[in-house]
Order: C-alpha cells, then structure tokens, then sequence
C-alpha cells in the first residue's frame, strides 16, 4: 500500500488574498467551479474556511467513484480537507506570482497494495489531474471574472 497524489496549479491575475478567499468560500464559490464529475455538493456546517464541511460524490471514472466527506481547516495560505470516508487529503495552495497568484491543488490517500494498487498509482493521478485542471480552469474564469 502506498502514497498516491495528484497535483495541477494554475495561475491566477488577482491578489492571493482575494484567491484564498475564493478557494476558501464553499458555500458561494465552490458550486460554481466544481466540474460535472462532482454531483451531491453540499455544505453540512460553516461555509467559510475552517470549520467548514461539506460532501459530495467524486465520478472520477465510469467505474469508480467516491463519497467524499470533507472537514476543512486553514493554515496560512493552504485550505486543507481532509475526508472522513478515506484517507484521501486535499491541499489548496495559494501563493504569490508575480502580478497574481498561484493555486496548486495537491490530492494524496493511501493506495491498494499488489498489482490493483499498481494500476491506482499509475493511471489515478492521470484522471485526476484532468479534473483538478478543470476545476482550477473555473476558478480562474470565476475570479478574474470578478475583478472590477
């Protein structure tokens, strides 16, 4: 059994605080970015930042999908959830860039062990990075969208 994650970042034209805020917003924001492999979204307590939990259904394939359960915290400038149904975490950095920021989306979880967990290690964090790509696409069209 071993470490599986999957990374994608995207630069953002708007001040990191703005970006964070963003990220950090599940009530609002996070609907509006979710791509279409995410169904059920729903905020069970909070909305803002820490404190914040919310659950949805991740149809990362045909065949595979996941019920995730996600408390979030904060620390600096990472928002963190983590699920409650795995061992699946994922780290929302934002970081200074230039003019902008950077987001790096960051999701790891313990994999099957023998060849399935082979296969997971080798091809999940292929699809997952389509759909973090993705998400990281909305977020920027949402943000910059928004600037006066």
């Amino acid at each position: 059994m071993g470490q599986v994650s999957a990374s994608s970042t995207v630069l953002i034209d708007a001040d990191p605080e703005t970006v964070l805020g963003a990220v950090a917003d599940y009530q609002a924001m996070r609907p509006k970015i979710l791509s279409a492999h995410y169904s059920g979204y729903r905020v069970l307590e909070g909305g803002q930042g820490a404190g914040t939990v919310a659950e949805w259904k991740l149809q990362a394939t045909k065949s595979r999908s996941r019920d995730v359960k996600a408390s979030v915290d904060v620390a600096g400038r990472t928002v963190i959830e983590k699920d409650a149904n795995s061992s699946m975490v994922t780290n929302w950095t934002v970081a200074p860039a230039g003019p902008g920021s950077s987001v790096t989306v960051k999701t790891s979880w313990q994999g099957a062990g023998g060849i399935g967990g082979f296969f997971e290690k080798t091809f999940a964090p292929l699809g997952l990075r389509k759909i973090q790509a993705e998400v990281l696409a909305n977020l920027k069209r949402e943000v910059e969208g928004a600037k006066p």
